[in-house]
């Protein structure tokens, strides 16, 4: 039995990039040379994964505004003026708003999949979904009907893939994560994992490692998941700036294994590092330091559970 371990989402931008991002929305850089500075990020990511030792890699995000908006970037028939989502720590974060129909993405993920794959070998093997929005939505309608419709939304997508195509297929939640601070930590967990399981996924990568109380969450997994469903808990928190033991992310493995049959458990990063690409609250330095410490950290645990 090998417990499996993926990345969530975003790698920090290196400083030339964020810049250049910058610089960029400025007027001050010409789409190529941004284009030239996003390719040599890419490039870095995909090898300090590859040094981490992970058996997944991921291209960072690093050609991303962010994970929210990617897909509408460049779009003409947006306005700034949408949604906007407070943070503990006060800062907010606001969505753009459609003018105009008909809707249609801009960009799609298999653009940027088509890039990293010219810098690994390794085969695409899962395909994760971001379900922020979940714990965020009873926070906006404590009653349930946002999230509801959102379930049902995903599911309508999810039910064209076959039951052997859903098994590579996840779906991912945090109570978001930017600049060190949340947007729905206060939302009760418990209420969030029943509809959470009728996603009609074969994979659940679940933000545990900063949870005040793991083993109230992992009750209330073991309670609601569905049989054939593969748990993966975080074990590394990118929030907190201090980077894991190896020891201690196998000790958030052994006791997720109490809840959690172990042939149905994984392990993963509670949230991407930089979900927003000026996000630079957290170095690649840490970030790498933390994967390094799942990767090895699933590899004593493994071990320990034979």
């Amino acid at each position: 039995m090998t417990i499996p371990t993926e990345p969530i989402g975003s790698i920090p931008r290196p400083d030339y990039l964020v810049e250049g991002l910058a610089a960029f929305e400025a007027g001050r850089l010409s789409p190529q040379r941004l284009g030239e500075l996003q390719e040599m990020a890419l490039a870095d990511t995909m090898d300090r994964f590859a040094e981490t030792g992970s058996p997944v890699v991921t291209d960072g995000e690093q050609a991303k505004p962010s994970f929210a908006t990617y897909p509408l970037a460049g779009l003409d028939t947006l306005a700034p003026d949408g949604v906007v989502i407070p943070f503990a720590d006060g800062h907010t974060r606001q969505l753009p708003r459609l003018t105009g129909a008909p809707f249609r993405y801009r960009h799609y993920a298999d653009e940027y999949l088509r890039n990293a794959k010219e810098y690994t070998r390794i085969p695409v093997s899962a395909v994760q979904l971001d379900f922020t929005e979940g714990r965020l939505s009873l926070k906006l309608d404590p009653s349930g009907g946002l999230l509801r419709s959102f379930v049902d939304l995903n599911n309508q997508v999810l039910n064209r893939f076959s039951d052997e195509e859903r098994k590579k297929i996840g779906v991912h939640t945090c109570p978001g994560g930017d600049q060190d601070s949340v947007h729905s930590q206060d939302v009760d967990y418990a209420e969030l994992l029943p509809m959470l399981f009728e996603l009609n996924a074969g994979n659940f990568y679940l933000q545990l490692a900063g949870e005040a109380d793991r083993r109230r969450v992992l009750e209330s997994i073991r309670k609601n998941h569905h049989g054939g469903q593969r748990i993966f808990v975080g074990v590394t928190d990118p929030i907190d700036p201090r980077v894991e033991t190896a020891d201690e992310v196998c000790e958030r493995v052994l006791e997720a294994a109490e809840y959690i049959p172990p042939d149905r458990l994984g392990t993963c990063d509670d949230c991407g590092f930089s979900p927003f690409a000026d996000d630079t609250s957290t170095s690649r330095e840490i970030a790498f330091a933390k994967i390094t410490a799942r990767v090895e950290g699933t590899w004593l645990a493994h071990r320990t559970l034979g």
